[in-house]
């Protein structure tokens, strides 16, 4: 069981979170299953950028992205040399510390 720690985000996760996830779960899946809404426009397909995080704590102990995840984060707002899809990228045994870009590319949100 790998762990999160979510940092405060203004919308998302006004407290910020920790929450417990199986290794090999992606960090998507995690925060939607703890009812963290972070944005997921492609449905996980690995098509967009809108559920890009930033890995604050943990980043060595993830699976290194593979080529199609590093062309579209190219594309991600916010960019830092941390940076994942959080769709693409799996929890490991190590506790993660995740922070929520406050802006995505997404010009429209399917919440209101």
């Amino acid at each position: 069981m790998g762990r999160i720690r979510v940092l405060p985000h203004p919308e998302i996760c006004p407290e910020g979170a920790e929450i417990d996830g199986p290794e090999g779960m992606s960090i998507c899946d995690a925060l939607l299953g703890a009812g963290i809404a972070i944005e997921h426009a492609c449905e996980k397909a690995c098509a967009c950028t809108t559920c890009h995080v930033l890995i604050r704590q943990g980043f060595e102990a993830l699976e290194p992205a593979e080529e199609k995840e590093e062309d579209l984060l190219d594309k991600a707002w916010g960019l830092e040399p941390d940076s994942r899809l959080s769709c693409q990228a799996k929890i490991p045994k190590e506790t993660l510390v995740v922070e929520i870009p406050k802006y995505t590319i997404n010009m429209v949100s399917e919440v209101h």
